[in-house]
C-alpha cells in the first residue's frame, strides 16, 4: 500500500503528462533490417542483423491475426550494454539482472556537435566534462551521461554511420583517461551515445582497447547506443527511461529509450 504522499506524486506526474506540461521524447532509432549495425573486422564474428520472418498475416496459418518471428543480435540498433558484455564485467549483471531502479534516472547532455563537425574522431576529455560541470554542477549520482555529437544525421546510411576507410571506422567517443575517470570518479549510471557503439570507432587501437567498455562495464555501469533526438533535451532536467528486454543470460538488448522533459522549462 502506498502513502498519500507517493500517490500525490504519481498523480501529479500523470496529470502533467496528460496536460502536456511534461513531454515524452523518443530517443530510439527505429529497428529494421536497414538499421546500421557494427561491423567487426576479420577474424571476429559479427552479430546477425535485425530481420522479421512472417509467420501469418490474416491467412491460412493465422486467419484472424498477423505475427512474426524476430531475428536479431543483442547489440543491434538502440541497445543497452550490460556489465557481463565485457571481460572486465564478466561476473556482473546480465541484462535481466539489472536493478530496474537504475533504468530510470536523470539525464545530462554534453553537446560536442561543433567539435565533432571539425573532427569525426573527436574524443570527450576530462576537461570537457569539467567545463560542463562548471556551468551545470557535478554529475549527480544515478545520472545517464548523454553525448550529443550530431551523428544521428548519418543514420539513414550504413556507410555514413560507420564512416570507415582503410584505417578503420572514424566516429567520436571518449578518451581513455576520461573513460576511466568517469567510471571511477563520478557515480553515474551509464553513458549514452548517438553512434553505433559507446566507444570511438578507432578505440580498438587504444590502451586498453575499447576503454568505455573496459572501465564502465567493469565498474557496474552501462552503455546506450544509437540514440537520436538528443538536441530536444536540455543540458539537465530530463528524466531518462531505458526499457531493455530482460533476457536471461543476455549481454545486452535492443531497447526503447524515452526522455521526459518539462516542456515549459525546456
Amino acid at each position: 500500500m502506498t502513502s498519500p504522499q507517493a500517490d500525490a506524486v504519481v498523480s501529479t506526474f500523470l496529470s502533467a503528462l496528460s496536460t502536456g506540461d511534461l513531454e515524452v521524447i523518443d530517443l530510439t532509432t527505429p529497428l529494421s533490417a536497414a538499421t546500421p549495425a557494427l561491423r567487426l573486422p576479420d577474424p571476429f564474428v559479427n552479430l546477425i542483423d535485425f530481420s522479421l520472418e512472417e509467420v501469418s498475416a490474416y491467412n491460412e496459418p493465422g486467419p484472424f491475426w498477423r505475427h512474426n518471428n524476430i531475428h536479431t543480435g543483442e547489440h543491434i540498433g538502440t541497445h543497452l550494454d550490460a556489465p557481463v558484455h565485457w571481460i572486465t564485467g564478466r561476473d556482473g549483471d546480465d541484462v535481466s539482472q539489472i536493478p530496474v531502479q537504475r533504468l530510470i534516472g536523470p539525464a545530462a547532455v554534453i553537446d560536442l556537435t561543433a567539435k565533432v563537425a571539425d573532427n569525426p574522431d573527436y574524443l570527450l576529455t576530462i576537461a570537457d566534462v569539467e567545463e560542463w560541470e562548471t556551468t551545470y554542477g557535478q554529475l549527480a549520482a544515478g545520472t545517464w551521461l548523454l553525448l550529443r555529437t550530431g551523428w544521428e544525421t548519418r543514420g539513414g546510411s550504413q556507410e555514413e554511420f560507420l564512416n570507415a576507410d582503410d584505417t578503420g571506422s572514424h566516429t567520436p567517443g571518449v578518451a581513455v583517461d576520461c573513460a576511466e575517470w568517469l567510471a571511477s570518479q563520478r557515480d553515474i549510471t551509464g553513458l549514452g551515445v548517438e553512434t553505433v557503439g559507446v566507444d570511438a570507432g578507432m578505440a580498438g587501437g587504444f590502451d586498453p582497447v575499447f576503454p568505455v567498455h573496459y572501465y564502465f562495464l567493469g565498474n557496474d555501469k552501462y552503455g546506450l547506443t544509437s540514440l537520436r533526438n538528443l538536441g530536444a533535451l536540455p543540458a539537465t532536467g530530463a528524466m531518462l527511461v531505458v526499457s531493455p528486454l530482460p533476457i536471461v543470460g543476455g549481454t545486452g538488448s535492443p531497447s526503447r529509450v524515452l526522455a521526459v522533459v518539462d516542456k515549459a522549462g525546456a
